[in-house]
């Protein structure tokens, strides 16, 4: 089925989920009635969504044994920002594979992009650098951020993608900070299955590509380059995973400070949250990326999902975040399953799930160097407790955390938007924050007022 046929089919659920992304979808969708059907060159790939990867996003056989190690680089073309206002992003882009170590101690290519600033790092010192870890993009290759720089609006064959976080590139270069941003594991990379929210994979990505803008030839760092971690999100879980894994992972990065936005640290009550929301998508993304770190699970799905399941898990591993709002907002998830009992309720009687999810929980680590937790009180879809609950954790292990709260009035049950709002308001405060520990201004610690209720 066509997007636009889709479009049509879903007319009532598009009206539903229209304010999720605002102006940024009713862009895109402008832009669907002259998207031509994809054309790929002999050495790309098309996807069962009908967009064209291009081979540099093929890994090789074999790759290098030291993590961070360049397997190729090429010139990444940039586009304007989402803003529409902002103009190019200030910044010269290089399109990066790198070797990485994936939750199982495997080898692996990760892809991403390296932003060199057109403008002057005017701090004490050399040239910072921020990881980028992107929010949830998606699990189909095409859904990669580095490709979003590119293309910020993706309408493609039957696919719909906005580069949201491109926001935040530009306001990262407009200050004169290099960025390198992430892919994560398996989302870009052909070989795999993007193993969405896993602790480990996003963590190793996210350092690894620290590694890698180190060793980019031509670039403005150098080895006393102090570093940053900026995530929301999925990102945020990310940048909170790297921060806790970085002492035994990656000593040798100079971590200046940490920002962690609506992390998803307890994953066993996200997908409660996303149970029924309007990115119920996120469901198949989050049963998908276990089953791929964990083939134990596949029994699990086996036992417990019916066949619509299953079809809905294929249909969603193609899938970026507005095809699955147009595909799966609002299911339940049991409708998926072979009894009716939601996901959480079977995992939650499932021990071997259980075992997996609590692996998986962040703040069971001290994170290194100071860490900024910013989390909207109304968010419902990465539950605003179990992200203050992360910040507890972590201040009971002593580290120096500024905990955020984001007071917004309720935009929305279960529309996402209670989620993504925070990301914008929250915005310049958390670049702020984390630009001032480059600049070597120490932070302040609020622990004492952090809640210690779960």
């Amino acid at each position: 089925m066509s997007l636009m046929a889709r479009h049509a089919v879903r007319r009532r659920t598009r009206k539903q989920v229209l304010p999720i992304t605002g102006t940024l979808i009713a862009t895109a969708l402008l832009a669907v009635a002259s998207t031509a059907p994809a054309q790929a060159a002999p050495d790309q790939r098309v996807t069962s969504r009908g967009v064209v990867i291009p081979a540099f996003y093929t890994p090789p056989k074999k790759l290098p044994k030291k993590n961070g190690t360049l397997i190729r680089t090429e010139r990444l073309p940039l586009a304007v920002t989402l803003s529409g206002v902002d103009g190019p992003l200030p910044g010269r882009a290089t399109r990066l594979m790198y070797k990485s170590t994936d939750a199982n101690g495997k080898p692996v290519a990760v892809t991403g992009a390296y932003l060199e600033p057109t403008k002057a790092w005017r701090g004490k010192g050399p040239r910072p650098l921020v990881a980028l870890g992107a929010g949830t993009m998606g699990q189909g290759d095409q859904c990669a951020p580095s490709f979003a720089l590119e293309k910020p609006i993706l309408v493609e064959g039957e696919t719909m993608s906005v580069g949201y976080e491109d926001v935040a590139v530009y306001r990262l270069l407009s200050q004169g900070v290099a960025v390198v941003v992430t892919d994560y594991v398996g989302l870009g990379a052909t070989d795999r299955l993007h193993t969405y929210a896993e602790r480990f994979d996003q963590a190793h990505a996210l350092l690894d590509a620290v590694r890698a803008a180190f060793r980019l030839p031509r670039t403005s760092l150098t080895a006393k380059s102090p570093v940053g971690l900026y995530g929301y999100s999925q990102g945020g879980g990310a940048s909170a995973a790297a921060a806790e894994l970085k002492a035994r992972y990656a000593p040798e990065i100079r971590l200046a400070g940490t920002y962690a936005g609506a992390p998803p640290a307890d994953l066993a009550k996200v997908i409660r949250g996303i149970d029924g929301s309007a990115l119920a998508g996120a469901l198949g993304w989050s049963i998908n990326g276990l089953v791929q770190n964990n083939p134990e699970l596949r029994r699990f799905v086996n036992e417990h999902v019916n066949a619509k399941g299953k079809a809905a898990l294929k249909d969603l591993s193609t899938m970026c975040v507005g095809d699955a709002i147009f595909g799966y907002a609002f299911a339940r998830s049991g409708q998926w399953t072979k009894d009716g009992r939601s996901l959480s309720a079977i995992i939650a009687a499932t021990p071997a799930v259980r075992k997996v999810l609590a692996r998986e929980r962040l703040g069971s680590l001290r994170p290194s160097g100071p860490v900024r937790v910013a989390t909207g009180v109304l968010d419902d879809i990465v539950p605003h407790g179990q992200a203050r609950r992360l910040a507890a954790d972590w201040c009971a292990r002593g580290a120096k955390v500024t905990y955020q709260p984001v007071n917004l009035p309720n935009l929305g049950d279960k529309l996402l938007t209670n989620h993504f709002a925070p990301l914008l308001t929250d915005q310049s405060a958390a670049i702020s924050w984390l630009t001032d520990r480059l600049h070597g201004k120490p932070a302040r610690s609020n622990c004492a007022a952090v809640p210690k209720r779960p």
